[in-house]
């Protein structure tokens, strides 16, 4: 998988559009849309960086689809 794509599935895991997640995260929505595209390549660390911090966000989702569920 593209660097590209991997930003772009980790930010859709979290269920934010763009500007919410570059504003979570503290990225230029600019920065996000050139990744996202691969215009721009991040620095290597970023994607394993974002996946670690969202991991938190694709719990809480879960959490609430079941609580909606009940």
């Amino acid at each position: 998988m593209e660097t590209s794509e991997t930003v772009k599935e980790i930010r859709s895991r979290t269920g934010l559009n763009r500007k919410e997640f570059c504003q979570k995260f503290g990225i230029p929505l600019r920065t996000m849309e050139e990744w996202e595209t691969g215009r721009r390549i991040p620095p290597e660390y970023i994607p394993r960086m974002l996946a670690y911090y969202t991991r938190s966000i694709d719990t809480d989702n879960a959490r609430n689809e079941i609580k909606k569920s009940l």
